[in-house]
């Protein structure tokens, strides 16, 4: 069961064991989340734990990088995160679906699994809402505060 399936969103995270971080505070000039018509656009969310990236710097194999396994980790950690930015503006029972999400992954030069990396934060927004999303796996340079992850969603209200 699902939001698809009528199942409101908050029911579905209990079902899943899922408690939503506070919503992480804004490191410069922006809010976390706006609500536009019938969509909410997340500013982009690091995965924060209790206020502290639980690590940094960039991914990929090898001495001294983030493992791709432990980016997919963080990539679900920075989905929760953003979830918990739409709640901030809007009952996430209105949440229809996350129509996109964008995953940004700061990549060491050799790197090209962000697909993979990103799958952490779609898997997890697939169990919450039981509908695929479009989304862009993009690897950059570097993050704000040298995150491994970040991302942004949009979501559709009923």
């Amino acid at each position: 069961m699902s939001p698809a399936d009528g199942v409101t969103v908050t029911a579905r995270l209990a079902e899943l064991g899922i408690v939503l971080p506070p919503v992480a505070a804004p490191v410069a000039a922006y809010v976390p989340a706006v609500l536009d018509g019938d969509r909410v656009w997340t500013s982009g969310q690091l995965p924060f734990v209790d206020g502290a990236l639980p690590a940094t710097g960039k991914v990929g194999e090898g001495p001294g990088l983030v493992p791709p396994t432990d980016a997919a980790d963080l990539a679900r950690v920075a989905a929760l995160n953003a979830l918990a930015a739409l709640g901030s503006v809007v009952d996430l029972d209105r949440v229809e679906r996350i129509v996109k999400v964008v995953v940004f992954v700061a990549s060491d030069p050799s790197f090209t699994g962000q697909p993979a990396v990103a799958n952490g934060a779609s898997v997890l927004l697939g169990e919450v809402f039981g509908v695929p999303h479009a989304r862009s796996a993009v690897g950059v340079a570097v993050l704000p505060l040298d995150a491994p992850v970040e991302i942004e969603v949009v979501a559709r209200l009923r």
